[in-house]
C-alpha cells in the first residue's frame, strides 16, 4: 500500500483550504475516504451543503460554533470555542487512531497552534500516531518552524496581487 505524506498549506494568500478540498476531490476520485475537519472557520452553509452531496467520500466536520472569527472573541465566547476545537482536535485523533479514513485534512490546525489552544507537542503527537498508509493535509496562515522537521511536504501560498 501507498506510503501518506504529511503535506502543510500555509501563508498570508487566499487559497490554502481550496487546494485541500481540491486534493480531496482527487483522492475520492481515485476511491479514497476523506474526513475534512476545520477549526476556526465561520460555518460555510453553502459548503457544507455541497460536501453532503459528495458523501460518503468526503466527510465535513465543523468544530468552531462562535459566528466570529477567534481572535475577535470576548474571554466567556473564547473559552467556549476553546472546548470546541479541543473537541474537533480529539476527533482528529480518534480518526487517526481508528483508521477511519485514507484522507485527513485539518484545515486552520496551524492557527489551532498558533492560537495555543493546542501545543506544538499535542500537533506532533497527532502526526506521529498517523498510520503508514493515511495522507494528512493541515492549513493555516501561519507555520511553526518546528513543523518542518515532522512534515513531508509544505506549500507557501503566498498573495501577489
Amino acid at each position: 500500500m501507498e506510503k501518506g505524506a504529511i503535506q502543510i498549506y500555509y501563508g498570508a494568500g487566499r487559497g490554502k483550504s481550496k487546494a485541500a478540498f481540491g486534493d480531496a476531490v482527487k483522492a475520492a476520485g481515485e476511491g479514497k475516504s476523506v474526513i475534512i475537519i476545520q477549526f476556526l472557520k465561520v460555518k460555510d452553509e453553502q459548503l457544507e451543503l455541497f460536501i453532503e452531496r459528495l458523501e460518503p467520500e468526503i466527510k465535513l466536520f465543523n468544530f468552531a460554533k462562535a459566528d466570529c472569527p477567534y481572535d475577535q472573541l470576548d474571554d466567556e465566547k473564547r473559552q467556549e470555542e476553546l472546548m470546541n476545537l479541543q473537541n474537533g482536535y480529539n476527533y482528529a485523533k480518534k480518526v487517526i487512531t481508528t483508521q477511519e479514513c485514507d484522507m485527513l485534512i485539518l484545515d486552520e490546525i496551524l492557527g489551532v497552534v498558533d492560537e495555543e489552544v493546542i501545543s506544538f507537542e499535542d500537533f506532533k503527537n497527532l502526526v506521529d500516531a498517523k498510520p503508514d498508509e493515511m495522507q494528512i493535509i493541515c492549513t493555516g496562515r501561519n507555520l511553526d518552524e518546528r513543523m518542518r522537521t515532522i512534515v513531508d511536504d509544505i506549500s507557501n501560498i503566498v498573495l501577489e496581487k
